[in-house]
């Protein structure tokens, strides 16, 4: 009885709601991303800050419905698409989320190699090897209800950032007059960085991936059901995805203000504008904010990266699963869902020989962001129909309130990617 009560007292406390939702917004701060806030606060200082708190309370919306159309349905958002909507509707969403997600994880893990070779010397390309290799054997041999703790304790990377801003003055006055009253430009490099921004922060993958967790979490809990076959369930489950995503994407981007505003410090006063990789990042900032900074955004780029690496190629494997109606699942063995295990062997395998092909990195990484803001248009435009829709959600449609911030996160990302293709075409 004393242990059935210690179970449940922690089953209520906040560290035990704090999961998907957690490892999601931690995993958008991957080397991709710390790569795109470097080149925003680097090349524009201090008047890229005012994107992070506009994402923020977009993010939290739209990674609610994605959270609330697993709970309450039981499957993930590719089965939902193929279960209500037509296929080919399917193949493209799920198509252009492996091929951004493949592009994510090859620029990851160059990143990470990179980030090693400056800490301790050596070959990147062998690092990259070895980053891969040990992601790879994690996801595929620890079972989630045991790799999701290492992922949980792996989102203290992202406080190395937080760290930085300890080694220069800041004149808060200002960051706060420029972040609450930015001046934004129509210039084509400003606007597609903001898609950019936006595209990091608002991804496809962290979509796909918090609905499926929310569906791992749901298969690991004997007495929990989708919540459409179990309502009494809908109290108690609402209030941790509540909880668990405002946190989540509340730390995420906390980290993503305090890297641009470290990069605007230090980089954009020097009149260092040209930072497109996270490693470059890291090099420059060695002269100017000294040892301490260097190494600790260093190695905050490999703590990302292995958090960021098993979200993107899992979002790419449990989407391909539920389009074609696969056994998934990061708690099975490997051998019992060969397919599903087989795309994210794939997806790894295919980030790190990208590695080695003739593709300029710096490209590749910033515009991987760029391709994340455009199609994350049209998903989360089914995602707002999914949650709405009586046959997935039956009588737990999301509320005015949430169908009101999703869909203003929707027009939001369009009208940013409608900006930028306006302002390149001039």
């Amino acid at each position: 009885m004393a242990q059935q009560k210690e179970e449940a007292a922690l089953e209520n406390s906040w560290v035990k709601k704090l999961g998907p939702g957690l490892i999601t917004g931690a995993a958008d701060d991957d080397p991709s991303g710390i790569a795109t806030y470097s080149q925003a606060g680097a090349q524009f200082g201090f008047n890229m800050l005012w994107t992070v708190l506009f994402t923020y309370p977009l993010m939290v919306g739209i990674q609610t419905v994605s959270a609330k159309i697993g709970r309450v349905s039981g499957h993930g958002l590719a089965t939902n698409i193929r279960r209500h909507y037509p296929a080919w509707l399917l193949y493209i969403i799920v198509g252009l989320l492996l091929i951004a997600n493949t592009i994510n994880i090859a620029a990851d893990i160059a990143a990470m190699g990179d980030a090693l070779k400056l800490l301790i010397g050596g070959h990147a390309h062998i690092y990259a090897i070895g980053f891969g290799i040990v992601s790879l054997l994690l996801q595929m041999f620890i079972p989630y209800s045991r790799y999701v703790r290492l992922l949980k304790w792996l989102t203290l990377a992202l406080l190395s950032y937080v760290a930085v801003i300890f080694t220069v003055h800041v004149p808060w006055l200002l960051v706060l007059k420029d972040t609450l009253l930015p001046h934004p430009s129509w210039k084509p490099e400003y606007i597609t960085t903001v898609v950019a921004v936006f595209g990091t922060t608002i991804s496809p993958y962290l979509f796909f991936w918090q609905a499926s967790q929310e569906v791992e979490e749901l298969n690991l809990n004997p007495h929990a059901k989708p919540l459409i076959a179990a309502p009494e369930q809908a109290v108690a489950s609402f209030k941790r995805i509540k909880i668990d995503t405002l946190i989540g994407m509340g730390f995420s981007n906390l980290v993503a203000f305090f890297i641009i505003l470290a990069t605007a410090l230090t980089l954009n006063l020097h009149g260092v504008a040209d930072i497109q990789t996270s490693a470059q990042a890291a090099v420059a900032l060695r002269p100017i904010a000294g040892e301490f900074a260097f190494w600790v955004f260093s190695a905050g780029i490999i703590g990302t990266g292995l958090l960021a690496i098993p979200v993107l190629a899992g979002s790419s494997a449990y989407a391909m699963a539920g389009a074609f109606k696969w056994k998934k699942g990061l708690e099975l063995e490997p051998m019992d869902a060969k397919k599903f295990y087989g795309i994210i062997a794939t997806s790894t395998l295919i980030g790190v020989a990208l590695c080695f092909a003739p593709i300029d990195p710096i490209k590749a990484l910033y515009w991987s962001a760029v391709i994340n803001g455009i199609i994350s248009v049209p998903i989360m435009a089914l995602m707002m129909l999914m949650a709405g829709h009586p046959k997935i959600m039956g009588k737990f449609i999301i509320t005015s309130r949430l169908k009101l911030l999703g869909w203003l996160c929707t027009f939001a990302m369009a009208a940013a990617v409608i900006a930028m293709f306006y302002t390149l075409g001039k």
